[in-house]
């Protein structure tokens, strides 16, 4: 399983400085990969590629792009003229429909097709990403135009998917899962076996599974949950994530996220292995010492996987 790093943002104008150090930390220290969320903040796609354009080699991820704000050529430019910029192999494209609060109330969009939206908007990005002409008209999303980017190869794609239908619709359509607030037996149970049986079904390679989870190595892990249960408390209340939590038998984020000392937590990341994640992205959180110690066993795991 790869080790890879959710990289946090941070405010102030020097904030695209600050990101390029991290990365080149990250990249220094051997793990796999970077990933950027995309919420109110900077835009994960320019930002790595001005802070990935002075970092090399190391794969950069966006965790994820919401899809309805972008009409998929639009996206598809962009994500291709980043992979220019950073060089082929490189840039994992994570989209994602976010949630009815944030798609109905803060940007006025129609949200009561999401399964139709994502499946219709993959029909024009797939295409485009591929260095192929895209014409396609659906009842959502409409195109019949082809790229000039002077891509070499194609850009994956991953999909931020959590009911076996969008689990499905990820396995045939692009090459795998980025997961969010998802436990190790909800992947064994539910995402790795969907997925992977939907794949196989429409003859195409293994998923990706990118599991992504707050981790903390700590001898007080009583306080990083705390600090976990407020800094993520928003995702409690998201009805996709909920869902996966009743799933899990947890609480909240907070029961989720990975805390304790070194044998505690490589347990944890073990599981995550087993149940059939390929990926695992840390979302450090807490600051201090214990930040250092957390980064210094992820560095351990990094060099031994």
């Amino acid at each position: 399983m790869r080790i890879g790093i959710l990289l946090n943002e941070r405010g102030g104008p020097r904030a695209l400085d600050m990101l390029t150090d991290d990365m080149r930390r990250a990249a220094d220290e051997g793990f796999s990969s970077c990933w950027l969320s995309n919420i109110f903040g900077m835009d994960a796609l320019t930002a790595h590629a001005v802070a990935g354009s002075r970092v090399p080699g190391i794969e950069l991820g966006t965790a994820v792009v919401p899809t309805y704000p972008r009409h998929p050529t639009t996206l598809a430019q962009q994500a291709r003229t980043v992979a220019l910029a950073l060089g082929p192999g490189r840039l994992t494209l994570g989209i994602g429909l976010s949630h009815q609060m944030i798609i109905e109330d803060m940007f006025g969009y129609d949200f009561a097709r999401p399964l139709r939206h994502m499946d219709e908007y993959l029909s024009v990005l797939l295409p485009l990403l591929n260095g192929e002409p895209a014409s396609f008209a659906g009842e959502t999303v409409k195109a019949e135009i082809e790229l000039s980017v002077p891509n070499e190869g194609r850009v994956p794609v991953l999909l931020a998917a959590l009911g076996p239908k969008m689990l499905k619709l990820a396995a045939e359509r692009t090459d795998g899962t980025a997961l969010w607030m998802t436990g190790p037996a909800t992947v064994r149970d539910h995402i790795a076996p969907t997925i992977t049986a939907a794949a196989e079904a429409a003859g195409r390679p293994a998923p990706r599974v990118m599991c992504m989870l707050p981790v903390c190595v700590t001898d007080d892990p009583d306080g990083a949950r705390s600090r976990a249960a407020e800094l993520f408390e928003v995702y409690g209340k998201l009805p996709s994530y909920r869902a996966m939590m009743d799933r899990e038998g947890a609480e909240g984020p907070a029961d989720l996220a990975i805390v304790g000392d070194e044998d505690a937590v490589g347990e944890r990341i073990e599981t995550l292995a087993a149940a059939g994640a390929t990926d695992f992205v840390a979302a450090e959180f807490v600051p201090g010492e214990d930040a250092a110690r957390t980064r210094a066993f992820l560095k351990k795991l990094t060099a031994g996987s």
